[in-house]
Order: C-alpha cells, then structure tokens, then sequence
C-alpha cells in the first residue's frame, strides 16, 4: 500500500468515471477549528469547467467529510472523505477500448494489472487530483499562520514570465484565467493556450511555488530531506516531467565562489540559490521550486498507434480535455506542498517530545 505524506498519510480510491473519489487522512491531530469553505474553495480552482483555457467537464466536486470531523473539530481519528463524480461521459472513451493511446498510461496499466478501466483513465486520470486537494488544504490548516505558500504559471510553450517572484504581487495569482501573477504575460499565455486549443493540440509550461516564512529546522538530514519530500510529491503529479530549487540546474553552471549564500549576522543569507533548504533542512529563507508538466498526452488530432493485439490502428481524442494542465495544477501544488510541510512539521513535533 503506498501513501502520500510518512507520519501524516493520505490513502485514496476511485476512478474518472467511478461513483466518486475519496480517501482517507491518518494521524491528523485532535482539536484543530477547521475552516471547510477554505477546502472547498480550494477545491473550485481546482474543478474543471472553470474556464474556456480548460476541460469543459462539468463538476461541482462538492467534499463530503463522512468521519473525523466532529462540531467543526478534528477528533483524532481517521478522515475520511469524498467527492462524488458527477458529468462523466464514458461514451467517448469507447473507441479506445481495446487501443493505446500515445504517451498515456493505457499500455502500461494493461501490462501491469492484465485489466484497465479505459473510461477517462480509470486511476491514471489527473481527476485523482481531488484527493490530494482536499488532504493539502486541510493539512496547511496546521501549519503557522505566517507561512505563505503560493504557486503561479510561470511558463507556457516558450513564452516564461521573466520577472523575478520577489517583484510578483501574489494576490494576483487568480485575477486571470491562466494564474499567473503578472498580467501582460498571462494575456500571451491565454492568447496561446487558446490558439493551440483551436489547433486541436495541447501545451505545456511550468509552475513556480514560493514558500515563505517557514522556520529553520524543517526536514530530515537523510531520507526524509525537505527537498526531496517536496519532489516526491511533484512528480506524482500527472504530467509532471521535471523538479527544480534553488539554483537548480542553472547552478551546475555555476563555480561555489558564486553560488554560496553567505551569512548575515542575522543568519539570514545574502543570495539564497540554496532556495531555503540547506542539508534538506529549512534555513529560514524563502523555499522556491519550479516544476515541469508536459503537454497533456490526449490530442484531438488522429495520431498512429497500436491496439492490444498490435495491430496499427489510429486514435483520436474526442471529449473535454485540457489543452494544458497549468491553470488546474497549480492549487494541486499549493495544497500537495501544504502536505509535505504538515507532515514534516509533525514529525519534527514527535521528536521533540
């Protein structure tokens, strides 16, 4: 069985044309007030149909807390929620029943399980998303008030938001369709998502996310390193390709003359290409990753393929899809980095008592 998060879990089930999704979060502290219209609003930027840039699928996807919960609190035992599937349309899925579709998880799912629900994906849809939205905004109710986790698109195709986080009005984030903070860019983003949609094609880009005030000692020095829990997550993101911090891979360009971050006699840093985490352990700094999600794999454009048996056979996408993940991924970031922090929080709580 495998989960998200080490001391604080998430367990989930369902499928994109199943009944509903749902999961269940252990070890969630007793006591905590928990705010459910933050969930559910962080549900509604994560719903499809919110825009013409997005899949039209209609879904309310509504949260239902079935234990856990009591007169508004947590009550220490195990969370256990769902949210119905409401607008599935597994008639457009027919033609692909017994054929691959490229770069999809059809071909291995059949190899590994000998079955697969070939309805939107079955567990490989992106909607499993839900879950994590869910347990990440319940879980970042944990956290200091102070920390501040935002993500925006920062890149789309070829067109990147150049201006650097420091100079990005966050509250701006949701003021256009794409989320990205600064709004010349976003309209070229828009511009070009739109046109590639027309196309009957798909697009991707990245997701910049900015972690501040978070309070040095947050991590583990071994396997439990702050920036490789925070990639582990990422890149179980569908359509995630890549994980950048700091420096990233801009620093192995770099000599150490240039990329240390020398000390203030505050113990904050001059420059922090470390992005806040040094010996995968917080150091007090901003925490800043980028990630990489590639062009949604499902075209609605006739591509090449093969069925079960291997014989050539050509696929076309039919149906709602989104022409690029970003605008949807980036509460799933927000909220899956939220996770990852409450679960470490907790951890380093255990080890202080």
């Amino acid at each position: 069985m495998f989960n998200l998060g080490n001391f604080l879990t998430l367990s989930t089930f369902g499928e994109s044309h199943g009944i509903a999704y749902g999961g269940i979060i252990n070890n969630f502290p007793a006591g905590l007030e928990v705010n459910l219209e933050e969930v559910q609003h962080q549900l509604d930027r994560r719903k499809p149909g919110q825009s013409a840039i997005v899949t039209q699928r209609k879904e309310s996807d509504t949260v239902k807390f079935l234990s856990g919960i009591f007169e508004g609190k947590t009550t220490g035992t195990p969370i256990g929620f769902t949210i119905e599937n409401e607008n599935q349309k597994s008639k457009d899925y027919s033609h692909i029943a017994d054929a691959y579709r490229p770069s999809h998880a059809d071909f291995t799912y059949d190899q590994k399980f000998g079955i697969r629900d070939h309805r939107g994906g079955g567990k490989s849809s992106a909607r499993e998303t839900v879950n994590w939205v869910v347990a990440g905004s319940l879980a970042k109710q944990l956290l200091p008030e102070n920390v501040e986790i935002n993500a925006y698109v920062s890149s789309v195709g070829e067109i990147f938001c150049e201006k650097p986080y420091q100079d990005l009005d966050f509250s701006q984030i949701d003021s256009n369709d794409v989320r990205c903070p600064d709004a010349e860019t976003a309209e070229k983003m828009i511009s070009k998502i739109k046109e590639i949609k027309k196309e009957g094609n798909t697009i991707g880009g990245t997701i910049t996310c900015v972690i501040k005030n978070l309070p040095v000692g947050i991590g583990e020095p071994v396997f439990g390193k702050l920036q490789a829990e925070l990639a582990k997550a990422m890149m179980n993101i569908n359509a995630a390709k890549g994980f950048e911090y700091g420096s990233g891979f801009c620093g192995a360009k770099m000599t150490g003359k240039d990329h240390n971050d020398l000390f203030n006699e505050d113990f904050s840093t001059r420059t922090n290409l470390s992005g806040g985490i040094q010996g995968g352990i917080s150091n007090g700094m901003d925490v800043y990753f980028r990630v990489a999600f590639k062009p949604v794999a499902t075209i609605l454009r006739p591509q090449e393929s093969i069925d079960k048996a291997g014989n050539s056979v050509t696929v076309e996408g039919k149906g709602r899809h989104d022409p690029c993940v970003l605008p949807r991924a980036v509460p799933i970031v927000e909220n899956l980095a939220a996770f990852v922090l409450a679960d470490l929080f907790l951890i380093n709580r255990i080890r202080r008592i």
